[in-house]
């Protein structure tokens, strides 16, 4: 399966809640980094138990806002909507044979980081698609 359908399907069924469709997407060996927490998860059962802890997989749901692919990498933009905030994450994914062999994801959320008033004069709001 082609890089790009193989991490529109790992949004999907994170999505679904399928975790053993996930797992079929994983690299056993997978190495997953969040730089903005300080955090890898390594391996497969690693990332489905991260993912799929009860506190963690609540009832949300995943926004595909972007996909892109050039080779064996896959750039996504999702956004997950929760009681008490919007999460939104872009991921670099890299895929190999049908499976994720590695990703770099960036998660935040918008305004968590406010702009300082400096840069007031040069730049105007950012306003939602």
């Amino acid at each position: 399966m082609e890089p790009l359908k193989v991490v529109a399907q790992l949004w999907e069924r994170i999505e679904a809640r399928d975790w053993n469709g996930v797992a079929e997407l994983i690299a056993e060996d997978a190495v997953i980094e969040w730089p903005v927490s300080g955090e890898r998860i390594v391996g497969r059962a690693n990332f489905i138990a991260v993912n799929s802890d009860d506190g963690y997989a609540d009832e949300r749901s995943v926004e595909l806002l972007r996909i892109l692919a050039d080779g064996h990498l896959v750039v996504t933009e999702v956004e997950i909507p929760q009681d008490h905030v919007v999460y939104r994450a872009v991921s670099l994914w890299t895929v190999r044979d049908g499976e994720v062999v590695g990703a770099r994801e960036y998660w935040t959320s918008p305004g968590q980081d406010p702009a300082p008033r400096w840069r007031a004069g040069y730049v105007e709001p950012l306003v939602a698609d």
